[in-house]
């Protein structure tokens, strides 16, 4: 599939017809840059209105059709994202069905959504509204998806983190622990290296310590995870004790119920994760088409604009979309440029040349006819 194609509007001469212009230009692009997609970009007869209103929307294109192309890219980003964290095979973007790249070439103007009587400001600022909705949606579903996605992660960290700073309660079963009136267990974190020195010293930093009460439950990459059962008054000392040969002491209290807690908030914030995934991705597909079918409206009404106040009315010129590769490019604005009047042509070479009007609706690119870049990602 194509990423980019122009949008393109060349003047019917007098005595002309746009039939016969695009014959012209098929015949030569067939023989001149073959490896050139070329399709009719077929635009009704809309509304003019008056030249100023014309003029004053003309500046407003360039910047709104920034801001449409942004939100469609944003959430073209968004589907490959959540593709990709689900594993999805990427699936092919679709307006009402139809590839994206194939409702582009094959464009039919939507009249029963936007009625071609009204006034084309109406129908800029009904499309930018739209957009606007659905990009402050997006926004609010992304912060929800985000924020549980977050709380997992932070609850993942916590379980997969080394034994010096992770969650134990998976790993402590109620038999490792003795809690009595006058007994503790406390968990020992001990370097991975001092096991040895552990084994042969938990017994004597303090008096009053259990003998052979220490037992391994786990070991990470850094550590290993021991038990060790002493008197209730004994256990700060211990803890002062151990901390002075390099064994850390971690904070545990057993408790079934908050197991179970932790357990049920686990599972509901992954259910939760899996559920916004899916309909975030659901409803990016079905909000990407909605864009991508406005955007195009949104371009024909630009190509529309800018070939009325090029070539002047009544409306007579042929608008297309085509995408030349990278090596055809010059040759086929040749083509184009020599498929204008002359005298349009000599007149733009001038003005481009001497620094002067630029393209319509701020367009960087200078040409003897209407002609802006569309890009799809």
């Amino acid at each position: 599939m194509a990423t980019r194609y122009w949008a393109v509007s060349l003047p019917v001469a007098q005595g002309s017809s746009a039939s016969a212009l695009w014959n012209r230009l098929q015949e030569s692009i067939s023989k001149n840059a073959f490896d050139t997609p070329l399709y009719r970009f077929n635009i009704p007869n809309l509304r003019v209105g008056t030249l100023d209103l014309l003029l004053a929307l003309s500046d407003d294109l360039l910047k709104s059709n920034n801001f449409i192309e942004g939100v469609s890219h944003k959430i073209r980003r968004q589907i490959e994202d959540l593709e990709r964290v689900s594993g999805v095979m990427s699936s092919s973007l679709t307006v009402d069905g139809v590839p994206v790249d194939s409702y582009l070439t094959r464009f039919v103007w939507d009249e029963a959504k936007y009625p071609t009587m009204s006034p084309l400001r109406e129908i800029v600022d009904g499309i930018h509204v739209q957009i606007a909705k659905i990009e402050d949606d997006l926004k609010v579903r992304i912060a929800e998806y985000s924020n549980v996605r977050s709380q997992l992660n932070a609850i993942n960290r916590k379980q997969a983190g080394s034994l010096a700073v992770r969650d134990l309660s998976n790993l402590v079963k109620p038999q490792d622990i003795i809690t009595s009136e006058h007994l503790t267990t406390l968990l020992a974190v001990v370097p991975k290296y001092s096991q040895k020195d552990w084994l042969s010293s938990y017994e004597g930093l303090t008096s009053y310590v259990v003998p052979r009460s220490s037992k391994k439950l786990h070991e990470d990459n850094e550590y290993a995870l021991y038990t060790v059962t002493l008197f209730n008054r004994d256990a700060d000392n211990f803890r002062t004790k151990a901390r002075e040969r390099n064994f850390q002491i971690r904070d545990f209290e057993y408790n079934p119920e908050t197991q179970e807690t932790r357990k049920q908030e686990l599972e509901k914030l992954t259910q939760d994760q899996e559920t916004l995934k899916s309909s975030l991705l659901q409803w990016c597909y079905t909000s990407y088409g909605e864009v991508f079918s406005s955007w195009m409206h949104f371009c024909a009404v630009r190509v529309f604009t800018e070939s009325i106040l090029r070539y002047g009315l009544p409306p007579s010129f042929l608008s297309v979309v085509l995408s030349p590769s990278v090596k055809s490019e010059k040759k086929v604005r040749s083509i184009l440029e020599g498929l204008c009047d002359n005298l349009n042509s000599t007149y733009w070479k001038i003005e481009e040349d001497g620094g002067g009007m630029g393209g319509f609706a701020g367009d960087a690119d200078s040409h003897p006819y209407v002609s802006f870049t569309i890009n799809l990602v």
